[in-house]
């Protein structure tokens, strides 16, 4: 018997539905593209004449009253996550929401307990677990070869000094800003690692000159027992290599710059299968450095991994959605990462070290 195909709905048409969800939807092998939200469609960007076959529908009340969609992708800003996962949930669809998942924990949470009680699969797509180089760097950290840790720094930084555009990521609303976009990626990558800190200090503000809203900086300080993590994202950078990952312990430090390449190969154009996709060139590869028993110093670049890719995220979900696997990413996780991300703001707008309370 042939595998069941499931027909998936995108609510929005932006750059997170175009770049990050509908290339892997269609590459995943049991999901198919059926139907988009687009309220406004234009000449030169219209989901129907990109994607022919596709049905286009105008609200998303339409969308889930189909009763031939059967998982629904929440592409649009945060502040809006909630009503339409909810709308989502209530009419029977599982329901896929984009990073972050929802401005606040007390919102996560009842999509959680929704999702429960309606039996539906919910799920985070927060793509950056799948980048290459978190995933090279994991293998660093667990395999020992750093031996005992006593830092972590993630970071994402850029020069952009520019007067930023219209996007949700810029404004001052429930879920804007870079503590929640870029934080949401450096704080899960950090828990997925090492688990939840014990306590949170955090500092968010504006780089660029002029600039007042939402938060385009941050660096929270993660503490666990005997090291410390660092996230950081920045909009005034001028380097041209930036530092993505520093981590050091007894026997070593991994040193990594420049950023994963797939968000910048898909912004290019390049797809998933394409030739060459994910792969990283050997020039942009982390450097391992260790203590040799003679005191000595060693260092070996240590090659970026290829697999697995973004495209992980939709195959487990067509898996799960066949009762062959599990969620793709746990919601309660999300949910925690938004606590978490509460935690950071709080604690820079009192000046306080804060107790983690999940």
């Amino acid at each position: 018997m042939a595998s069941r195909v499931f027909n998936v709905g995108v609510i929005g048409y932006g750059l997170s539905a175009n770049i990050y969800q509908i290339p892997f939807i269609t590459a995943a092998k049991n999901l198919n593209l059926y139907a988009v939200v687009q309220r406004t469609p234009k000449p030169d960007d219209d989901a129907q004449k990109d994607w022919p076959g596709v049905k286009s529908y105008r609200s998303t009340e339409l969308l889930v009253s189909d009763p031939a969609v059967d998982v629904v992708v929440v592409t649009t800003a945060p502040d809006s996550h909630l009503e339409l996962a909810k709308l989502a949930l209530n009419a029977g669809k599982h329901v896929v929401v984009e990073k972050p998942f929802t401005p606040t924990y007390e919102e996560a949470q009842e999509l959680v307990q929704l999702a429960k009680k309606q039996n539906r699969l919910l799920t985070v797509q927060i793509g950056r677990r799948w980048d290459a180089d978190f995933r090279t760097l994991s293998q660093v950290v667990k395999n020992g070869s750093l031996g005992r840790l006593v830092e972590y720094e993630t970071r994402f930084e850029r020069h952009v000094p520019g007067v930023p555009g219209s996007a949700w990521r810029t404004k001052e609303m429930p879920g804007g800003g870079a503590i929640y976009d870029l934080g949401a990626h450096l704080i899960d990558q950090t828990v997925q690692l090492f688990g939840l800190p014990k306590r949170i200090t955090a500092f968010l503000g504006n780089q660029r000159e002029g600039v007042s809203g939402s938060d385009d900086s941050f660096t929270v300080l993660m503490h666990y027992d005997g090291f410390l993590a660092t996230a950081k994202a920045a909009v005034v950078s001028p380097q041209e290599k930036q530092l993505r990952f520093w981590v050091r312990g007894t026997q070593g430090t991994y040193m990594k710059h420049h950023f994963d390449v797939q968000e910048e190969q898909l912004k290019a154009g390049m797809r998933p299968g394409d030739d060459g996709y994910g792969v990283e060139p050997s020039q942009r590869f982390g450097t391992l450095t260790s203590v040799q028993s003679d005191g000595t110093f060693k260092s070996e670049v240590v090659p970026t991994v290829t697999a697995p890719l973004y495209t992980d995220f939709y195959d487990k979900l067509a898996k799960a959605l066949a009762d062959e696997g599990n969620t793709p990413v746990d919601p309660v996780e999300s949910a925690i990462v938004i606590r978490l991300i509460e935690l950071a703001i709080q604690s820079s707008q009192t000046g306080k070290t804060l107790d983690v309370d999940v």
